[in-house]
């Protein structure tokens, strides 16, 4: 995959984009609120590290022992990563989290704390993700994944046939691949396809901290239980391996409904390399939200079942998506725009299998 130098987004819709963009700063001038992490998003960091930190901790010391008592501790740990990743260094990667780059980019780096990268990450996310969101060569989210096809612009395989069923297995591996390999063939991809050069990354620098904190990362998180604990090496690899399965599944189950979906487009450019829409306008037909009703649910995914909001809005705290969401919604029907929405997440999960399954089928 080539970084896209030419692509294009058309001008039209500009009067939708204005009135979005003066409706959302109106609220936050108005109401006096910061758009950037507030008291509730303090609290929330805390417990997502919590829930990382005090399992490992308990489990390091043998403060507590035995398979029974292990296995939950590491299933917690699991739910701190995705914590982590959905709530904490996301906003942060995004700038969202402070108004100051520095505390930015300090959290960011949590997601080098549970062992990937957040270099790779921005690139990848930001960069592809968010500026060609479900654009065939250009997303690296829906790109051919081995047996998983995500486009309907994609080469198809016969094994693709039953990729509804065995995607499910497969989302589980998504954190051990960025934690493994994953991180290195991305950062020598972005190296030769020319992307860190254009976003003036200091590619020594980014290796030295690749390279450090993977090593920090293995020391932690297997010498040192090794070291300390009674536990055998192939108990503590199966833990690590348990933990990052069930955190790469649950990571994986909020990011793919929000885009493979059905009722999500996938626009192509035109043969001058233009798309039809507006960047705005795009977000606004290839992305939907899921399960808004539930507090709960929106609290732990960090508000990116508003993924509208997040796409229209990712240097805004999560936070603030659901007060915003109004205005969004509001503002795309009154100019006939699309606001994609599944009532809840079992819903939104049920039509990403039936998407998967239809993406299954032999092209005619």
């Amino acid at each position: 995959m080539k970084e896209s130098k030419s692509i294009t987004f058309a001008s039209n819709h500009r009067e939708f984009t204005s009135t979005l963009n003066k409706r959302v700063n109106e609220y936050f001038k108005l109401n006096n609120v910061n758009r950037h992490a507030n008291g509730e998003m303090v609290l929330k960091t805390i417990f997502m590290f919590a829930l990382y930190i005090i399992p490992y901790t308990l489990i390091v010391t043998e403060v507590v022992t035995g398979t029974l008592v292990l296995i939950p501790l590491v299933i917690i740990m699991s739910f701190g990563v995705a914590g982590i990743g959905l709530s904490v260094m996301h906003d942060a990667n995004h700038g969202a989290y402070s108004n100051k780059p520095w505390i930015n980019t300090l959290i960011g780096y949590s997601l080098n704390l549970v062992g990937a990268n957040s270099f790779n990450w921005k690139m990848q996310h930001n960069v592809m993700h968010h500026t060609f969101t479900n654009i065939h060569d250009e997303d690296e989210d829906i790109s051919p994944r081995g047996v998983l096809r995500m486009s309907p612009h994609s080469a198809w395989k016969s094994i693709h046939k039953y990729q509804f069923i065995y995607a499910w297995f497969l989302y589980g591996l998504m954190t051990i691949i960025w934690v493994t390999l994953k991180d290195f063939v991305r950062i020598v991809r972005y190296q030769k396809n020319g992307l860190a050069k254009k976003h003036k990354a200091n590619l020594t620098k980014e290796w030295i901290i690749l390279i450090a904190t993977k090593l920090v990362y293995v020391t932690y998180i297997f010498i040192i239980p090794l070291v300390f604990t009674s536990l055998l090496w192939w108990q503590i690899l199966l833990g690590v391996i348990l933990m990052h399965y069930i955190a790469g599944f649950i990571l994986a189950i909020i990011f793919q409904p929000a885009h493979v979906i059905e009722g999500t487009e996938y626009p192509l450019p035109d043969d001058k390399n233009m798309l039809e829409n507006n960047w705005a306008v795009h977000q606004l037909h290839t992305t939907t939200n899921f399960g808004q009703q539930s507090r709960i649910f929106s609290w732990y995914v960090g508000g990116l079942n508003f993924q509208i909001e997040h796409h229209l809005f990712p240097n805004i705290c999560h936070v603030h998506y659901r007060k915003i969401s109004s205005i969004v919604k509001t503002t795309a029907t009154e100019f006939g725009l699309p606001y994609k929405s599944v009532r809840t997440f079992a819903n939104a999960l049920t039509s990403h299998m039936r998407l998967l399954k239809k993406l299954g089928v032999k092209p005619v």
